[in-house]
């Protein structure tokens, strides 16, 4: 495939400036060469999921009563008869008028994967402290379909450290599995927690991740990593993220 090489070579504002440009015969040298590194990382992708999945449980011994579109159900219902249940915190307060810009980024990868995972017997959910009317009218105006429950009144967000007591804002919380200061404005934090559920309804935790643990999870971020510019965010982290219908304001 020819290329002109002015093409590349101008910035005009691509931050594509100087980039090499080769000959076909060296573009697949240095690809081959790299595809050696994607496998080898992809390798260890998989030894790291099964190590994951080789991690303790513990069991959920507490009680939670959550509301969303079947009126109010318990954790072990929201397995909806399968063994494994997804929950994406969604940060999104009580006081808060609409949900977090970048979690609503991350939701935008949501619509549709429920019923492959449900093949998989898994069930997926998001959650978050703001009642349940606030969420309906948000999800209404994104144009979601995922379940999404309200976890107003029950302490499940801060027992899975996806939210901070006043207590904790005043001093220290355990955040990302390291105790410290939690933002200003941090009250919640963006986190995906697992459950598994066994044949007598015994409900275990086996797994949470928080901050760049998340990464995964959203699809666009990957498929700007194949790009010649990325996430192109710098020291900046989502600057430039916006809900999906606030872009061009």
């Amino acid at each position: 495939m020819a290329i002109a090489q002015s093409a590349i070579t101008k910035d005009g504002g691509s931050g594509l400036k100087n980039h090499p440009v080769v000959s076909q015969k060296e573009w697949l040298s240095a690809r081959k060469a790299f595809l050696v590194k994607e496998k080898e990382f992809t390798r260890l992708r998989d030894e790291l999921s099964q190590q994951r999945r080789d991690l303790p449980w513990e069991l959920v011994n507490k009680e939670y009563i959550f509301e969303g579109p079947n009126g109010k159900q318990t954790l072990a219902e929201l397995f909806d008869g399968r063994s494994q249940l997804i929950v994406y915190h969604f940060m999104f307060a009580p006081d808060w008028e609409a949900g977090c810009p970048s979690c609503s980024f991350w939701a935008d990868n949501f619509n549709g994967i429920d019923v492959h995972l449900k093949h998989r017997d898994t069930s997926f959910v998001a959650i978050s402290r703001a009642p349940y009317e606030k969420l309906k009218a948000y999800k209404q105006r994104m144009g979601w379909n995922f379940k999404w429950l309200s976890a107003s009144g029950n302490d499940f967000a801060y027992d899975l450290h996806a939210s901070y007591t006043p207590e904790e804002m005043a001093s220290e919380a355990l955040i990302n599995y390291k105790m410290a200061k939690p933002r200003p404005q941090g009250t919640d934090d963006v986190a995906i927690s697992v459950f598994s559920r066994d044949l007598d309804g015994d409900v275990f935790h086996t797994y949470s991740c928080y901050a760049r643990g998340v990464d995964m999870m959203n699809g666009a971020y990957h498929y700007l990593d194949l790009t010649p510019k990325g996430r192109d965010e710098g020291d900046r982290n989502q600057f430039w993220v916006r809900r999906h219908d606030e872009y061009g304001r």
